[in-house]
């Protein structure tokens, strides 16, 4: 069991950090420092659990590596500068928890989820192009909801790239933990940071990420966690008075619908759920692959479309990831590697057939009926 649940902890590690180095790829330098931490935080989590592990070691240079990168991202150290030289200030610690960017994604590099998208434009394209049309109001709370690695992240980057928003993307599970005290401060904080974008005449989109772990139902309260969830609230109310042409759009992410707590639920004028991708959507996704992998003239795009029926777009990222690591390890382990200007071979059908043996979808049916029967009892489109 305890095989089972380090191997389940690596694997949310990777996925986190792989997701870590798209996003570090496409500019989006916000996004990308989020998905460092998490791969951190979980790194962590499994030296503490299992101290006497052979892969620690492994596991403390991906940690300093994923660091010195946050670090970068964030200009508090220069390339190459030793971890314990930079001591943060206040405000970078806020900023490790808050990040102001302006992302490089665009529509079209969201496969399908034709639905959320038009809900979405709705919601916050539209009316930032014409507010004098929507003389009651506008959505400004929108909930993304689903199986991980369906696509949350990228729609809210995208839709913040379609009109030039300033985008603040926030780690709630952060929130709580790091900032019980003063976390209700620095939550009017974000918002005040956010208004202030809009009456500069720059739209603001604040992404909350796991927004389960800060507006989830909890049995028991401390005085802090209380004070912080009703702030947000009275934030939530104040950017949704329809009285105000602010362009201030709250977007909430969260793979567990139903632990939120049903005052912020209501909340939420918009609630879409981001499903599994369809055939045609996977399809797009291997065929976005052939930019970046060699793959051999026979490997059928198409056929690979089917076989990953069931498997999230996270799922099949990470599949076109083994895939290559598969050759590169291979290439590795050859003579080859010796020659400095050799390349390793062609990614083949058989070795995506492999890989299939050896990886499963990571979200199971009886899931997906979880949120489709909390899509019918909650929809907001």
């Amino acid at each position: 069991m305890t095989g089972l649940a380090s191997e389940e902890l690596e694997k949310f590690a990777v996925k986190y950090a792989s997701e870590a180095v798209q996003l570090d790829r496409q500019g989006s330098r916000g996004l990308a420092i989020t998905k460092y931490q998490r791969a951190v935080e979980i790194l962590l989590k499994l030296c503490s659990l299992y101290p006497n592990a052979p892969q620690n070691r492994l596991y403390m240079e991906r940690v300093e590596a994923y660091q010195r990168r946050i670090r970068e991202l964030q200009g508090q150290v220069s390339h190459g500068e030793p971890l314990e030289k930079a001591q943060p200030s206040e405000t970078a610690k806020f900023d490790q928890l808050v990040l102001k960017e302006k992302p490089n994604v665009r529509w079209e590099d969201v496969a399908d989820l034709e639905v959320a998208k038009r809900a979405i434009e709705e919601s916050i394209i539209y009316p930032t192009r014409r507010p004098d049309l929507f003389t009651m109001g506008w959505p400004r709370g929108i909930l993304l909801f689903g199986p991980p690695g369906c696509g949350k992240t990228l729609l809210a980057a995208a839709a913040a790239t379609e009109i030039n928003a300033s985008f603040y993307v926030v780690d709630a599970a952060s929130i709580m933990s790091k900032w019980l005290g003063e976390s209700e401060k620095n939550v009017a904080q974000l918002f005040a940071n956010a208004r202030q974008s809009s009456q500069d005449g720059t739209p603001a989109i604040l992404f909350v990420d796991e927004i389960d772990s800060l507006v989830g139902m909890r049995s028991e309260e401390v005085g802090g966690e209380i004070r912080t969830r009703n702030q947000f609230l009275k934030e939530m109310d104040g950017i949704s008075d329809k009285s105000k042409s602010l362009h201030v759009y709250l977007v909430g992410a969260t793979n567990k619908p139903w632990a939120l707590d049903n005052p912020f639920i209501r909340r939420f004028q918009k609630r879409i759920y981001i499903p599994m991708p369809d055939r045609e959507a996977r399809l797009q996704m291997f065929k976005n692959s052939i930019k970046t992998l060699k793959l051999a003239s026979e490997v059928d795009l198409e056929r690979l479309a089917g076989l990953t029926d069931g498997y999230s777009g996270s799922d099949v990222r990470d599949i076109l990831q083994a895939a290559q690591i598969k050759v590169i390890r291979e290439f590795f382990q050859s003579e080859s590697c010796r020659d400095e200007k050799a390349m390793p071979r062609e990614i083949e059908m058989e070795d995506f057939q492999e890989i299939f043996k050896e990886r499963k979808p990571s979200v199971s049916v009886d899931m997906i009926k979880y949120y489709l029967k909390w899509f019918e009892e909650f929809k907001a489109l």
